[in-house]
């Protein structure tokens, strides 16, 4: 392998440093600039691609041993401005995991069924088991993004009127730490993903579904009004991860405004957190190896 690409590789695990947050104290989303490469540039591009590919199959490899381990879940939750590439971030990333240890979940607006529940409920069905990776596309964090930004919708909700009160967020951000920590205690290993893009890129990626035929099944004018709230959301976004980012539940703001780059950020943390686990294969204890033995004396003598 070509030393340049080892380099890349090697800064790709030191990406935590730059985009993980594990304590939202002084958190300003401003800080964090959506166009951000790090030390790479374009001419880096092709480079950093089969950095991934390499990744990818370091994923893959990682995932099978903590199918096989059986004592780790791993979930994956991923936040964003629509357009911001959640969808091409989950395919390119996972895409040498065997679906057998994989489970996505994509959570849209809740159903009659779902409003009839408390707001955890939903995604809570839908939980990894152990020994498998389960994605969260959206989450339970919509409903301190979404709901605060468009509060009508609390009404919806049908909650006791004494419940609706004024340090509702604050309270749910306190559910949202217990629930992960409850969860970080249980064996399940949480890493959170807000892609951040920015205003303008946001603006070209809707442009380009509407030019492309092939891509105007992505975009809905729905997408477009949700633009007018800008500013709402990216309070809201900084005060999600200023209130939830723990040690056992970090936040990784990751630069979307090119996708190349937001897919490296991401493998690299799925990478080091499952590599933080120390898995390892099962040990054949001495009766499994004779069972072993006799099954192998059995198929030579055939």
């Amino acid at each position: 392998m070509p030393l340049s690409l080892k380099r890349i590789i090697k800064f790709a695990h030191k990406l935590d440093d730059a985009y993980c947050v594990t304590s939202g104290k002084g958190f300003r989303l401003k800080d964090y600039d959506p166009g951000d490469t790090g030390h790479l540039g374009r001419e880096d591009k092709p480079r950093a691609k089969e950095a991934l590919k390499l990744g990818i199959e370091h994923l893959a490899a990682l995932q099978y041993m903590l199918y096989a381990q059986d004592r780790w879940a791993v979930l994956l939750i991923f936040q964003a401005m629509d357009a911001a590439g959640k969808d091409s971030a989950i395919k390119h990333v996972m895409s040498g995991v065997n679906p057998q240890g994989c489970q996505v979940a994509s959570f849209k607006a809740p159903s009659s069924e779902d409003l009839d529940h408390d707001y955890l409920w939903r995604c809570m069905k839908h939980l990894p088991e152990r020994g498998r990776i389960g994605i969260f596309n959206r989450s339970y964090y919509e409903e301190v993004l979404v709901v605060r930004v468009h509060q009508e919708l609390l009404a919806k909700q049908k909650l006791p009127e004494e419940r609706v009160t004024k340090r509702i967020w604050s309270e749910r951000f306190e559910d949202i730490r217990n629930f992960e920590r409850y969860l970080s205690r249980n064996g399940v290993l949480i890493r959170k993903f807000f892609l951040n893009v920015g205003r303008g890129e946001q603006k070209r990626r809707f442009l380009e579904r509407l030019d492309d035929p092939g891509k105007n099944w992505k975009f809905s004018t729905a997408d477009a009004r949700e633009r007018s709230y800008w500013k709402g959301y990216m309070e809201a976004y900084e005060e999600m991860i200023r209130e939830t980012a723990t040690e056992y539940a970090p936040w990784y703001v990751v630069p979307a405004n090119n996708k190349w780059f937001t897919r490296i950020v991401v493998a690299a943390a799925i990478i080091d957190a499952l590599a933080s686990l120390d898995l390892h294969y099962p040990k054949v204890d001495k009766r499994k190896r004779q069972e072993l033995a006799a099954a192998r004396k059995m198929l030579m003598s055939e």
